[in-house]
């Protein structure tokens, strides 16, 4: 097996390494996907729209498409770059590695035609309405519904867990357009404008500190039929293609990584007491972790890999989806710990080692297992569809 990559491959890296480094402020901390203030938003637009204009936001998008026509691979080193460095590209998950894929497999030309370039440039950012207050691994149980009136869609219902909700252009919303059939029928994928009549959108704040989640109202929302893709009551297998593409992302492995760094880095230093790096016990957790992380992005490479060659990755994005869930609580909980009273400190604090990112991670890890499919029903996938293994 051959780890590593071609030459052509390689200089994409460092060509994107340098223009983040161009682009991104001297000593740039990031702050992810989660915007708070209209200076955080107003950055992330312009950044995304350089990617865009030079094709790099989707490069593995066909060129009419917007992208360069690149591999998976390529683009989960994008992916892995921009996660790296913390780069406030708002909808690079949900937009270029959720719904953009999900299009070129399920929609119509016309459809690709006129979502797919806007998404490609930068100027379009989605979200996704998927889970519902009383509608999470069991998405088929969702209540929200669209019912055909004309050349329309009269969408009702409430999503929840929307994240990016508050910025975002557009959704990939599922909502169910036949209650005569069995639950998992009944759904259709839509398209849905942000700034339609009859939309609501409300901020739940979360444990970080953060707006990351927001619940989103629909009250007589009117969809044109166009905005349906993937057809009728066909949903489910829409979003079944949705899912796969979430789990192979590699941004969460890719921030796990730069984390670890950073502890290493920080123990390495002179603090009250001395540094911790020169403790054994600190040497080998971090040691672990790093460990861990490389485990993590091989399986990350091998579920893009398997996308390249155009496989859709399934049991193998679910372990990895595992993984890196359970990853970013460990690497939370030890970084914490080794900072001691410190850890504890919240961004803003002139005292928070690694500016309470450290804290934030640990934080935000608690919904890792649960975020995107939960860990049981991820290992339930492992174990039919990887193991062979008959249900439980």
């Amino acid at each position: 097996m051959e780890f590593r990559f071609p030459a052509d491959t390689e200089q994409w890296r460092s060509d994107l390494r340098a223009f983040l480094k161009a682009e991104l402020p001297p000593g740039f901390e990031g702050s992810d996907d989660f915007f708070d203030d209209e200076e955080q938003v107003a950055f992330a637009r312009q950044l995304t729209r350089k990617l865009g204009a030079k094709r790099w936001f989707a490069p593995a998008w066909p060129e009419k498409y917007g992208g360069l026509g690149k591999t998976a691979l390529e683009q989960m080193i994008f992916n892995e770059e921009m996660a790296y460095h913390r780069a406030p590209a708002a909808g690079r998950l949900f937009t270029i590695g959720i719904t953009g894929p999900t299009m070129i497999v399920n929609a119509s030309e016309e459809q690709k035609m006129r979502w797919l370039p806007e998404m490609a440039s930068g100027e379009a950012w989605y979200c996704q309405g998927f889970s519902e207050p009383g509608s999470g691994s069991d998405l088929a149980s969702m209540q929200t519904r669209a019912v055909r009136d004309g050349d329309d869609y009269v969408i009702n219902g409430q999503k929840i867990w929307t994240s990016n909700g508050h910025v975002a252009d557009k959704m990939l919303l599922l909502a169910r357009t036949d209650q005569d059939v069995p639950k998992h029928k009944g759904i259709s994928a839509f398209v849905v404008d942000m700034k339609t009549p009859g939309i609501t959108v409300r901020a739940i704040p979360n444990i970080a500190y953060r707006r990351d989640f927001n619940e989103v109202f629909f009250e007589d929302v009117r969809v044109p039929k166009e905005n349906l893709f993937g057809g009728e009551n066909n949903g489910w297998y829409v979003a079944a293609t949705t899912l796969d593409f979430e789990r192979s992302n590699i941004a969460a492995i890719s921030g796990a990584r730069r984390t670890i760094h950073d502890l290493v880095r920080w123990a390495k230093e002179t603090h009250p007491g001395g540094r911790p790096w020169d403790k054994p016990a600190v040497q080998h957790k971090l040691a672990d972790l790093v460990i861990d992380v490389e485990v993590g992005r091989l399986v990350a490479y091998r579920t893009a890999w398997l996308q390249a060659k155009g496989d859709v990755p399934n049991y193998e994005a679910s372990i990895g989806k595992v993984w890196m869930a359970l990853l970013g609580i460990k690497v939370g909980n030890i970084g914490v710990n080794l900072m001691g009273p410190f850890g504890a400190l919240k961004p803003g604090s002139k005292w928070a080692p690694l500016h309470g990112r450290v804290l934030t991670s640990y934080l935000l890890a608690v919904s890792g297992p649960i975020g995107g499919g939960t860990t049981e029903i991820q290992r339930n996938i492992i174990a039919q569809r990887g193991l062979g293994l008959p249900r439980g």
